[in-house]
């Protein structure tokens, strides 16, 4: 039996899918200070033999000094981050703003696709849908490539941060105090009566007078 052109239209409506296009683009915070742990294989000894060799010797009450920082506090207030947030958040934004434009295009298309079914012939509706597929998945592969990235040339500036301000700025205070052990504050609990314990508005002051903003690179797409 020979199909109608309605019919054959139809058909090929069937075959049409729709892809859904994500409507915001999720960018996860970097953190300052990561750290890598590697796992090692090969032949095992007892404990005992492991530390054969070590000293018994240990820091006593009266020589440790210890200290702890806040890094989420360094990372919310230090004046350097949050000019690095905002150069992310404009990146992100512009990336917004494009797929909002687009996503209006393609609907518009995709509609004129849908009104054309019973005009066009089944090999030019197809065509007209492979292309829209097609459309799709490029605006897809786009964002999600330039997405990635902003977060990449993101990270590069908290390293940037991190490696030649912060770094060396614990390490001053480290030894302008004399501390033997700094801790991350998010890790410990601290009594709140001990003074002159937490070095993190130390750190966040003399980091805004180091450095205000550290300029990302344009990311890849811009």
């Amino acid at each position: 039996m020979v199909k109608t052109k309605t019919q054959a239209g139809e058909t090929a409506t069937k075959k049409y899918v729709k892809f859904g296009i994500v409507a915001a683009i999720v960018i996860a915070v970097a953190v300052i200070g990561l750290f890598a742990v590697r796992a090692f294989s090969g032949r095992t000894v007892s404990a005992e033999t492991a530390i054969d060799g070590i000293t018994p010797d240990a820091v006593s009450g009266g020589d440790l000094r210890v200290a702890v920082v806040r890094m989420d506090a360094i990372q919310s207030e230090a004046k350097a981050l949050q000019d690095l947030r905002k150069q992310r958040e404009n990146y992100e934004s512009k990336l917004r703003d494009e797929l909002t434009k687009e996503q209006k295009e393609l609907e518009k298309e995709k509609e004129e696709i849908e009104k054309s079914q019973d005009v066009l012939s089944q090999e030019a509706l197809q065509r007209r849908v492979v292309e829209y597929q097609g459309k799709v998945t490029k605006l897809q592969r786009d964002l999600t490539e330039r997405a990635q990235a902003v977060d990449a040339a993101f990270q590069k500036a908290l390293v940037e941060i991190q490696e030649k301000h912060l770094d060396p700025i614990i390490e001053a205070v480290i030894a302008k105090k004399n501390l033997s052990l700094v801790i991350d504050g998010r890790f410990a609990r601290v009594a709140p009566n001990i003074e002159n314990l937490d070095i993190t508005n130390d750190v966040i002051k003399a980091l805004d007078k180091k450095v205000s903003n550290v300029k990302m690179e344009t990311p890849k797409g811009f």
